[in-house]
């Protein structure tokens, strides 16, 4: 190979120290701005050398000379006779104009790239005692949401997003949604999730919680889930590894997909990691609430930070009985015990007695208000009470439109169906991919009666076909795996205007059907609610709720697997005719509590059913009202409990 001639060599060398960024272009500037100020004094020196009749010292040139080409203006001070010097101070002029150019030229390139890295979100984040929000997706403005309710008691609360995404279409869907964050300032950050330099920029190892979202929405294909599953798991492992000591210190919640991924995060045997399958989550919700109509509504308050919260409180409780601890408090009301060892009773046995060590679970306003007195505060009013269960009888369920959703309600309602209950699930071309799920669908179900029907929800003549209103329940999921919520919100909407007509067109006022609907995005709920539906499901703002929930107490992940689950005890919304014989009735609530006690159940809440359709009043529900509230009873009012079973 020939040797680099001087040029080339001299030409590289200027090319890497040119690549190193604006501080050798300045150096750059400030030697060419010296040359140039050598040469014109050069030139002038060698005029005032040859011109007779210049007057003043070397120091007078070089400052007039310095003059001239820092600003051109000053080149009239000089009065010095003779064309040539003046050639020579239009030189020195000129050559400070082109310097001075470049100057203001490479400052505001090296403005707008810093402001342009400053938008990029790579700066080093100096928080401490933030919630790291890792990923994006239409979870997260709900998660915030959340967040900002949770935060209010602190004065500076943060949250720091880490997403693959454009720090500034964040920071602008913040804005447009989210104006009002009230105590808590929101940090976005670009980078990628899974490594430790960018998590420890974002100060990770100092956050309070993290929240690992999934990188793709629940309608992506089975591949992109396991692709997500596995970007969350090295998220988690990364965020464990960047802590001091490679040992993990803050509650980390992960959304999985899949049992087996959620497995793996299992091995690693740290009660702090939590893992949360949103689609079984709401499947089971979604359940639930179509055996009882408006549970939807208390999930919100349980589920959410603006109304009452489940915590674990430890008291002297000097060996009280459970069930009498109920009005000790002056807010809230007692749902379980954690005993000492670790175990969780939900509705323990009547004869539970709460020892040392024992932990109470609370749903009360807030962790400020629970406060223990030794002595009851209120014994509730004896009212006449028959003792009556409901009948259990065969159902048939209609379901229109397919979602992975679906799997999991189906499977849930195994559960709780009689034998001979039918499924019946409407959708438009089914693929062979749901042919085949609804088939084995109906073999894991061998009680139920699992049909799969191919006709047009969307179609108001095939709609009609299906006589929905014969149904016990009537779920309209999502119709496509559109990702787009909007569109499948609309598609919803649509389908529930058409079963409206339908029932009205058939002269039914009163249709035994429930209607329940799942709905993805929140700022839909006010147009749902005026389509008169028995429940809807906002499913990322649920699922945000639990994940933002889980951040910030993971130890109540235990709770909630046991009220989604069929076995043990449940919410639900009773009949006010199961707990007083006499009706119309007006008593205080802790007398509500008191009846309930009568057939083992825990009261916490009610409904009232000429409230049921009207959002202003929160459709009715109160959850941990006033124990001291007068309330005035009757037909189509409930109570909300925790029970056995729903009859």
């Amino acid at each position: 190979m020939a040797h680099a001639r001087l040029r080339e060599r001299l030409r590289y060398r200027f090319e890497n120290f040119m690549s190193k960024g604006g501080a050798s272009i300045f150096i750059s500037l400030t030697v060419l701005f010296a040359v140039c100020l050598l040469v014109a004094i050069g030139l002038r020196w060698l005029v005032v050398t040859l011109v007779p009749g210049v007057e003043g010292t070397l120091a007078d040139h070089f400052w007039n000379t310095f003059l001239a080409m820092t600003d051109p203006g000053n080149m009239g001070v000089d009065e010095q006779p003779g064309v040539w010097l003046r050639v020579s101070v239009v030189v020195a002029g000129f050559l400070g104009v082109v310097i001075f150019s470049m100057l203001i030229a490479f400052i505001t390139t090296s403005l707008d790239t810093l402001l342009h890295e400053f938008r990029k979100g790579r700066s080093r984040v100096v928080e401490r005692g933030h919630t790291v929000i890792l990923g994006w997706s239409d979870r997260v403005l709900d998660i915030m949401r959340q967040l900002v309710v949770a935060n209010e008691s602190e004065r500076d609360a943060s949250i720091v997003i880490l997403a693959e995404h454009d720090k500034e279409e964040m920071e602008d869907r913040i804005a447009t949604f989210l104006p009002d964050l009230r105590t808590t300032r929101v940090i976005c950050r670009n980078g990628q999730t899974s490594t430790l330099a960018t998590l420890k920029r974002i100060a990770a190892p100092v956050a309070k919680s993290a929240i690992v979202l999934a990188t793709c929405p629940e309608t992506a294909s089975e591949d992109e889930k396991r692709i997500s599953d596995a970007k969350v798991i090295k998220t988690v492992l990364a965020l464990v590894a960047c802590q001091e000591g490679g040992k993990n210190q803050i509650p980390i919640v992960a959304e999985l997909y899949f049992q087996d991924s959620r497995d793996v995060l299992a091995t690693m045997e740290d009660e702090q990691i939590v893992c949360v399958n949103s689609r079984e989550l709401l499947g089971k919700i979604m359940v639930q609430t179509s055996r009882t109509s408006g549970l939807a509504v208390v999930y919100n308050e349980i589920l959410g930070f603006e109304g009452s919260e489940m915590y674990l409180t430890a008291q002297d409780w000097k060996g009280i009985r459970f069930y009498d601890a109920l009005f000790h408090f002056p807010d809230g009301v007692l749902l379980g015990i954690e005993r000492a060892d670790g175990k969780l009773e939900i509705r323990p046995p009547m004869d539970a007695v709460l020892k040392d060590g024992d932990k109470a679970l609370i749903i009360c306003e807030d962790n400020s208000t629970i406060d223990f007195r030794p002595a009851p505060l209120w014994k509730p009013s004896e009212h006449p009470f028959t003792p009556r269960r409901l009948e259990k009888i065969i159902e048939h369920e209609l379901l229109l439109g397919w979602h992975d959703i679906a799997n999991t309600l189906v499977r849930e309602y195994a559960d709780y169906l009689l034998e001979g209950s039918s499924v019946n699930i409407v959708v438009h071309h089914p693929s062979d991919k749901i042919k085949a799920e609804v088939q084995a669908l109906a073999k894991t179900c061998p009680t139920l009666k699992i049909r799969l029907v191919d006709r047009n929800p969307m179609d108001l003549e095939q709609l009609r076909s299906l006589k929905p209103f014969m149904f016990n329940n009537v779920f309209v999921l999502s119709q496509s795996e559109d990702p787009n919520p909007e569109k499948t919100d609309s598609e919803t909407m649509v389908i529930l205007l058409l079963l409206r007509k339908i029932l009205r067109d058939a002269g039914v006022e009163k249709p035994r059907m429930k209607l329940i609907t799942q709905i993805l995005d929140s700022e839909n709920q006010d147009l749902i609610s005026q389509t008169h539906v028995d429940d809807f499901i906002i499913s990322n703002k649920l699922a945000s709720m639990i994940l933002a929930q889980l951040s910030e107490a993971p130890h109540i992940k235990r709770v909630y697997d046991d009220l989604f689950s069929e076995e043990g005890s449940e919410v639900y919304l009773k009949p006010v005719e199961l707990y007083f014989a006499e009706l119309p009735v007006e008593v205080p609530f802790l007398d509500c509590m008191g009846q309930a006690l009568k057939r083992e159940e825990i009261c916490f809440g009610y409904r009232l059913g000429a409230m049921s359709n009207n959002p202003e009043a929160n459709f009715g529900v109160k959850v941990n009202p006033d124990k001291r509230q007068k309330l005035t009873l009757q037909k189509g009012d409930s109570l909300v409990v925790l029970a056995e079973n729903e009859l």
